[in-house]
């Protein structure tokens, strides 16, 4: 998974500060980068006696957000969460000087374990198959039940409106992305289906599931799992670049959504793996919440999960119309972008059949 170095450091001056800053770490070392990190470069680093780090960094030049690329707050969480029996790696330290490899990075500890692009985890038995699940779930479940305050990071977030403060940006990001136009066709990508419709629901207090706070990663799923080499349990998360305080049913969904989307007959993107009864040894996304619910001690009712599905097909819509945006103005880097733009009305339609059946659950209650 590390290879060639494709953004160059200045090696004598990352040893250099490590002999001061982290003895731990036997120098001369040997870099390779990692192929993914595409938004935060990540090398993988082995020292002289064979210990293996991992650096993240904050890549060169302007950057174009202010939001993103935020490698303290990484380290920040993954260091906090150390006392607690969320697995993560170890966080070995935080360099903000620039003039050591550029630009603010930190290193934390390799995890020599099992990464799965697939979440329906090919090669294993069907037994480690639904434990390596029962992990992840509960591995998030233990994540959530954490209080922000108790490792000192009461304010690494807002600590309330979470959806609602999502809406706002979408809004803006939305409508700006509506206005490309193809360069070739001069037809413009437009809103997404339902839009107005779909905001309007959204948007409704007597609609949402109840407002909790609670850490959230942002981006949890299967290939953000490391698992032992050998046993069905998760040894590590990673990727943490979005992590924040905010609605952990956010994060539920992220996971689960391979299970929601199979048997939606308008996603071309699902994973037919996730049908019922295609893979020995899933479990059923019942089975998952149980599991959840089991460990987070909170209930998730069926409406909130209902909800939030839709509000994160509704989100996924929106990342979709952006590729469309970018492909529109053949600035997708990515050679599936037209895949992606193709699929953003069919996702959007997906997100509204979901709020027709919330609304036939509901009838006439006035909340959750």
């Amino acid at each position: 998974m590390a290879g060639p170095i494709r953004q160059p450091i200045d090696l004598k001056s990352l040893e250099r500060y490590i002999e001061q800053q982290v003895p731990e770490i036997k120098t001369p070392l040997e870099v390779k980068q990692f192929g993914y990190g595409q938004s935060n470069p990540t090398y993988l680093l082995t020292a002289a006696n064979g210990g293996q780090y991992v650096l993240r960094k904050k890549p060169p030049g302007q950057l174009l957000s202010k939001t993103a690329h935020q490698v303290d707050r990484e380290y920040r969480i993954i260091h906090a969460l150390e006392t607690t029996d969320v697995p993560v790696p170890r966080a070995l330290c935080l360099c903000e000087d620039d003039t050591v490899v550029g630009t603010t990075f930190y290193i934390m500890s390799f995890l020599k374990g099992r990464i799965f692009e697939d979440p329906a985890l090919p090669d294993v038995t069907p037994a480690n198959r639904r434990a390596m699940w029962h992990s992840a779930v509960t591995t998030l479940a233990k994540f959530h039940r954490i209080p922000p305050a108790s490792v000192s990071l009461q304010n690494f977030g807002r600590n309330a409106n979470f959806y609602n403060r999502q809406l706002k940006t979408f809004a803006s990001i939305s409508e700006a992305q509506a206005q490309a136009v193809d360069v070739d066709t001069k037809i413009p990508v437009g809103k997404i289906p339902h839009y107005d419709d779909m905001v309007a629901f959204f948007g409704d207090p007597a609609t949402q599931p109840k407002d909790r706070g609670t850490f959230v990663h942002g981006d949890y799923k299967i290939d953000n799992l490391v698992f032992h080499p050998t046993e069905p349990h998760v040894i590590g998360i990673l990727d943490w670049e979005m992590a924040t305080i905010g609605h952990p049913l956010s994060d539920v969904t992220n996971l689960l959504m391979p299970f929601t989307t199979a048997c939606s007959p308008h996603s071309g993107r699902a994973n037919p793996s996730f049908a019922p009864g295609a893979t020995e040894g899933l479990p059923s996304k019942a089975q998952c919440i149980a599991w959840y619910q089991e460990t987070v001690g909170f209930e998730v009712l069926d409406t909130e999960l209902t909800w939030a599905d839709a509000f994160s097909i509704y989100r996924g819509s929106i990342i979709m119309q952006g590729i469309a945006a970018r492909f529109a103005k053949r600035q997708a880097s990515s050679e599936k972008a037209g895949e992606y733009a193709v699929q953003m009305k069919p996702y959007a339609e997906m997100g509204w059949e979901f709020i027709r059946e919330l609304k036939g659950k509901l009838g006439g209650k006035a909340r959750l």
